[in-house]
């Protein structure tokens, strides 16, 4: 029996020749990543495990982003960005992306690929956990406490549980009415928010590989939501030209391994989806596994409509959306956060039938915000976008728990950008088949 690629992966983290699932195991650390929600604990932690003059254990593989509560005037969210700031300057760290300066980049999710961090064969751990996101690149990559990152800061070493490997195959060719989306939370659904409980989630299939690298992140961001230790994607070309491209343009480390998967593994669930079977879904307050059909939806009102967030504010939800929106006004409030200022600016240069992104949400009467994790996590009373009151909100992202936008009576329904689009011309919970017909 050979291993599952999550396996191969930490069993050369571990330096063994082979691991299997339910072994503990010390691997070493590639990266390691924190924001301003988690960062300034694990920093007291490492200084009072470490010593208060201690340095990290490896200045060049410590990133730091801050973009949960940035734009605001709460003083204890902004004490924690200078908490940050001091902790950089202390250990000279280069990968530091201060919100307010030239360097700021948004979601720490995205960024990270975008600033040539996500490498295939490779082990990152972030303080937040929506890490998994960058096991679209070929890498193991979770999230992390407080105490596991601090002691992380000081050896470049963390103990963790190999994995059991769930395989999940996607035939066929993507319909133009399904995003990636749709995909994981027809997983989600049919696992439960629970089913992947510390296991990896692994994606294969034509319908995987079909999808650009963008699709490929919302696959892995969500496998949390089903309790997943990490989700994973073997790299292919389309993964080498991205990486390649951000790590040349950044300056970051340029050479990796790559890990492929031999299909050969011990996997504990195997379950195929036929891409022409799937239908626009969505999962109804307030758990992502509370799964429908979108058509099933239809009649549903709704307050609010939200396009942003690492899962649905990339330049390829941004696209969708336009598909959806150009030349059609929005009868609910929609908000357009792109997650990262490069997501921004690509909202001014990508153009849909002659007009930019930018232009057609603003002519549909959008609200556009700045790149940030913005109302996702509800934050500050101040966080634009956030729910104040109990509203009905139709959204990209990838948690719809009681309070998880702001107001613990507010109703969240998880939607593909699609999806939110077409709600929001309609002002109901519609099927963007509806729309784009």
């Amino acid at each position: 029996m050979g291993m599952t690629m999550t396996e191969q992966l930490l069993a050369r983290a571990a330096g063994r020749d082979a691991v299997r699932a339910g072994e503990n195991i010390w691997v070493d650390v590639d990266v390691l990543m924190t924001h301003d929600v988690c960062g300034p604990g694990t920093i007291g932690i490492f200084k009072e495990q470490f010593g208060a003059g201690a340095k990290v254990w490896d200045r060049h593989k410590v990133v730091i982003i801050p973009d949960h509560y940035i734009f605001t005037a709460d003083q204890k969210a902004l004490r924690n960005v200078d908490i940050l700031r001091d902790f950089v300057r202390e250990q000279d760290l280069p990968y530091y992306y201060d919100v307010g300066g030239d360097r700021y980049k948004g979601v720490c999710h995205i960024a990270l690929p975008e600033e040539g961090h996500t490498r295939p064969g490779e082990v990152l751990i972030g303080t937040d956990s929506h890490t998994c996101t960058a096991g679209a690149f070929g890498e193991f990559a979770t999230g992390v406490g407080n105490t596991d990152a601090g002691f992380i800061l000081g050896t470049g070493k963390t103990w963790l549980k190999v994995p059991p490997t769930m395989r999940f195959e996607f035939n066929g060719e993507l319909p133009p009415y399904l995003m990636a989306k749709d995909l994981i939370l027809q997983v989600i659904g049919s696992i439960g928010f629970d089913g992947a409980t510390y296991k990896a989630m692994e994606f294969v299939g034509e319908g995987v590989f079909g999808l650009n690298i963008e699709e490929r992140m919302t696959l892995c961001n969500m496998v949390i939501e089903a309790g997943g230790k990490n989700g994973v994607i073997a790299p292919d070309e389309v993964t080498r030209q991205y990486v390649g491209e951000r790590t040349r343009r950044a300056g970051t480390k340029q050479t990796w391994s790559e890990i492929q998967d031999t299909a050969d593994g011990d996997y504990c669930h195997v379950q195929a989806f036929d891409l022409s079977r799937l239908e626009p879904s969505v999962a109804k307050p307030h758990r992502p596994d509370n799964l429908a059909l979108a058509h099933e939806l239809r009649g549903t009102r709704l307050d609010r409509a939200y396009i942003g967030s690492c899962t649905g504010g990339k330049i390829t939800d941004f696209l969708a959306a336009a598909r959806i929106l150009q030349g059609k006004e929005v009868r609910i409030d929609t908000f357009i956060v792109p997650a990262t200022t490069e997501v921004a600016r690509g909202l001014h240069e990508q153009r849909v039938g002659g007009q930019t992104l930018f232009e057609i949400f603003e002519s549909a009467g959008c609200r556009i915000g700045q790149s940030s994790c913005a109302a996702c996590l509800g934050g500050p009373i101040d966080t634009f976008g956030r729910l104040n009151e109990p509203l009905r909100c139709v959204s990209s992202t990838n948690r719809n728990f009681p309070g998880r936008m702001g107001h613990k009576e507010a109703e969240v329904f998880l939607a593909s950008p699609l999806t939110v689009a077409a709600s929001a011309v309609t002002g109901e919970l519609t099927d963007p088949r509806e729309v784009l017909s």
